[in-house]
């Protein structure tokens, strides 16, 4: 059986890229991750525990100069990678059950 298609991956990999070359607002960034509800739905509920944290951590940063707070936006950016490289390896994988 194919691997499902999950255009929302990709739209999430773009918002990624567009903040890093700041063509985005960390708020758009956060509302776009949010919004991907077919996404979160077809994952295991602790993604999107996880998500949720990371989104929370790079907004809370946002308001403060790199400096001042504890939350690194490259690190939290890679983290979000990271996390969508796992969704996709697990949609991957319950394609593979079916």
């Amino acid at each position: 059986m194919p691997i499902p298609d999950y255009p929302s991956i990709a739209t999430l990999r773009g918002t990624l890229a567009a903040l890093h070359e700041k063509h985005t607002t960390t708020d758009l960034l956060c509302q776009t991750w949010r919004d991907q509800s077919d996404l979160l739905t077809a994952l295991p509920p602790r993604f999107r525990q996880v998500m949720e944290d990371l989104l929370s951590r790079l907004e809370s940063g946002s308001h403060f100069t790199e400096e001042s707070c504890s939350y690194s936006q490259e690190d939290l950016t890679a983290a979000l990678a990271d996390w969508l490289n796992k969704a996709e390896s697990k949609l991957q994988a319950a394609s593979g059950d079916n």
